[in-house]
């Protein structure tokens, strides 16, 4: 259980709180917040999966004050949720070059297991929520990811939280050639993490509304 706890704390963690950010001039990635490997994951995506985020929150939380100060925590909501989907496809990408394979009857023990021990499906569907960031639709998808890493760490011959892992990550990145769209920052190969970026056509808003060009 710790182990997989602690895959999850890794595939989940937030990212710093950060200005937001907003485009002015040309837009390189038109319509797209990242494009891995080719394939685009659009604006529209990232905005129905912070929506099921925030659906989730709300739902949990029937205190409108309550409500309020989860959204004024999760600021950053958008690019932790893209930083999520873009190492998702990085971590998918490594385990099938080491020939990992999950099955479902794997995915029902990993389940069942976790569901045995803070008990039942509702509570780890609560559980996955609070502390990952999961809405329950999504729960299945991400205890898939959480077996992958798992057994790709397993294949390497090293846990999560050794270089051997990340660096297998690292190269996944660099065969995908993943670009975000600059209002969500640049992709960090070597971390395979997300960072902010400082470009000429990117403005930074405050809270108070004003910006400074970067």
């Amino acid at each position: 259980m710790h182990r997989r706890r602690r895959t999850a704390l890794l595939l989940s963690a937030a990212i710093a709180a950060a200005p937001l950010l907003t485009a002015c001039g040309n837009d390189a990635h038109p319509g797209a917040a990242a494009v891995v490997g080719g394939q685009r994951i659009t604006v529209a995506q990232l905005e129905n999966r912070v929506g099921e985020v925030r659906a989730a929150q709300r739902a949990a939380v029937s205190d409108d004050a309550q409500y309020a100060q989860v959204i004024a925590k999760s600021g950053t909501l958008p690019r932790e949720v893209l930083h999520n989907l873009v190492l998702d496809r990085v971590l998918h990408h490594a385990a099938q070059d080491a020939g990992v394979t999950i099955t479902r009857k794997e995915l029902q023990r990993m389940r069942a297991d976790l569901e045995e021990q803070v008990g039942g499906a509702k509570a780890l569907e609560t559980a996955w929520m609070q502390q990952y960031g999961v809405p329950p639709q999504r729960l299945d998808e991400n205890l898939r990811l959480q077996l992958e890493a798992q057994k790709l760490a397993e294949k390497l011959g090293t846990d999560t939280g050794k270089p051997a892992f990340w660096n297998a990550l690292a190269k996944a990145s660099k065969d995908l050639g993943i670009s975000l769209n600059p209002r969500y920052g640049t992709w960090d190969v070597q971390k395979s993490s997300r960072a902010d970026a400082k470009t000429p056509w990117v403005r930074e808003v405050t809270a108070m509304g004003t910006g400074q060009t970067a």
